[in-house]
């Protein structure tokens, strides 16, 4: 029994049991703006589900317990067998089978599937990001696939599935499948061009042997993994199945999970190939340029993985000082906590309506909108250098708003903050963003043409805005001895992006905030400084999530 001394008041309800897509109005809104009209009611109706699946106490639990509990190799059987198995904690199985049913494999398929599938994935990342790596592979396997229309016919039906079917077992014998990569190596890491695993022709046309290892390779209990190899034509994609058509398992020898800071409940692994069986996807010596979408792909879903985060440390931060009451009143009304709430919910919402702005794209790409695939070039390599970079900021600002509470892991804060870096540094760290946004402004003039059309949409609205795109445009006319500031640029270009798309679709309180702040200098270096002149009260109370 509890003393008389133990009353427990001035606390906040745990943020659970609500829809958190409606509960995210900036979610809403772009979903609404980048849908037709005659997808809007089905998909905001299935976001819904998703929704509130994502805010339900049960998923938060599974979410919990898969990151308490990270995998365990398993390299041998009680007889000493090589198996090379993953054991994953129950709540990773219930996680990724909810995942795969609320279509996050499937954006490929249906029109206005990315942006339906960006919105799903955004709010599945607040649940537990370290299942989400699958889910993304498995996602931006498909344009890799499709360089091989026989292999696209056979794996990518399985691919955007909505079964998640966890046995290893032929993918024939599948309803649906999920894959994982294995691109760096040891002595190369991002420069995959570095790659030493070798591909030797086999006796079937396609099929190859490949030796070598992988430094990094998520999601090991995969069905397939789309790998970079030197074949003798030159560095070439192959697909390796995890088990053969015949039943056997392929060589696939698991050394190690690697220990990581956050992304717990997802094993990344160090992989070795020894005769292991490939087919090839793609000619051989094209291995990058068939595996560039997916690149892209899987950047776009760091994006958004980021915004998802931000979101929901936005979300818990604006939730607990709703109710807090500190200094005769709540936290949130007060001025100074005010400042960095509203702070804080420009940047997520800035990333949310950019990563939703570049799903869009992808959407009207596929459909063969050239202008749309142009400003992806140029315009995802930057969005992840920039969102990703914001994420780790936002999560321990976030959790500073919880005071002590937010030290503490039961609150889920300490969570987003080791999970915070993640992005950034997966798919390509800053510098290779960086350098990336480089090579699209030298060698593909349209894709900057599609980005000052697109910022251009929204000049006249707002003078710093307006000024921040003049100073750009003087940065870009000279981009001789470019790379030691090329930093700077990927910022800016991020920058302006994020402004043009909050001055033409987001609240006037919102844009205006971003504009003095982000583009015009009025602020400072931290959370929270703010003009007070702002209509901050109303930046915060469109970022409260009502439960």
């Amino acid at each position: 029994m509890a003393g008389s001394t133990h009353t427990v008041t001035n606390q906040a309800p745990p943020l659970t049991g609500y829809d958190v897509f409606t509960a995210d109005r900036a979610l809403t809104e772009a979903v609404e703006r980048h849908l037709p009209t005659e997808l809007r009611e089905e998909a905001l109706a299935e976001l819904s589900g998703t929704g509130r699946s994502c805010g339900a106490l049960q998923t938060q639990e599974w979410g919990a317990q898969a990151n308490a509990s990270p995998p365990v190799l398993r390299t041998h059987d009680r007889y000493g067998h090589r198996i090379d198995e993953v054991d994953f904690h129950p709540a990773w199985h219930r996680l990724l089978g909810k995942g795969v049913s609320a279509g996050l494999t499937d954006a490929w398929s249906r029109p206005g599937g990315h942006v339906r599938r960006a919105a799903g994935f955004l709010m599945w990342t607040q649940v537990e990001a370290g299942n989400c790596c699958p889910l993304s592979m498995t996602h931006a396997a498909v344009p890799a696939l499709r360089a091989d229309p026989d292999l696209a016919a056979e794996w990518v039906p399985r691919l955007t599935s909505r079964v998640y079917d966890r046995e290893l077992r032929p993918a024939r014998l599948k309803a649906g499948v999920l894959f994982g990569m294995g691109m760096t190596e040891k002595q190369g890491g991002s420069d995959v061009r570095a790659n030493t695993t070798s591909a030797r022709p086999l006796a079937e046309a396609g099929t190859y042997a490949l030796t070598g290892h992988k430094w990094f390779c998520s999601a090991p209990m995969s069905d397939g993994f789309l790998v970079l190899a030197r074949a003798p034509g030159g560095l070439t994609c192959f697909l390796v199945p995890r088990v053969l058509a015949d039943g056997t398992r392929n060589v696939f020898l698991i050394q190690r999970l690697k220990d990581k800071l956050g992304n717990r409940s997802n094993a990344s692994a160090e992989v070795e190939f020894a005769g292991t069986w490939a087919r090839r996807v793609g000619e051989e010596g094209r291995g990058m340029a068939t595996v560039i979408e997916m690149v892209a792909a899987t950047r776009l879903d760091c994006v958004l993985g980021s915004a998802g985060l931000m979101r929901q440390a936005v979300a818990q931060a604006v939730h607990h000082c709703g109710y807090r009451e500190a200094f005769g009143g709540k936290l949130a009304d007060k001025p100074l906590m005010r400042n960095v709430l509203a702070d804080l919910a420009i940047e997520s919402e800035a990333a949310t309506v950019l990563g939703m702005r570049l799903a869009a794209a992808h959407d009207a790409a596929g459909a063969g909108d050239e202008r749309e695939r142009a400003l992806l070039r140029l315009a995802v390599p930057a969005a992840k250098y920039w969102v990703t970079k914001r994420c780790a900021p936002v999560a321990v600002e976030a959790a500073e708003c919880l005071g002590g509470n937010g030290y503490v892991e039961e609150s889920g804060l300490p969570r987003l903050v080791r999970e915070s870096p993640l992005n950034s540094i997966w798919e390509g760290a800053g510098n290779v963003q960086a350098l990336d946004v480089l090579r699209a402004l030298g060698r593909e003039p349209a894709a900057l043409d599609a980005y000052l059309t697109e910022v251009g949409a929204a000049r006249g609205a707002d003078h710093r805005l307006d000024a921040a795109i003049r100073d750009l445009l003087t940065e870009l006319a000279d981009l001789a001895a470019a790379e030691g500031r090329a930093r700077l640029l990927a910022e800016r270009l991020a920058l302006v992006l994020q402004g043009a798309l909050l001055v033409r679709y987001a609240p006037p309180e919102v844009a205006d905030a971003f504009c003095a702040s982000r583009l015009g200098g009025d602020g400072g270096a931290a959370f929270g400084t703010l003009p007070p002149t702002l209509d901050l009260a109303a930046v915060v109370e469109r970022a409260r999530p009502v439960v």
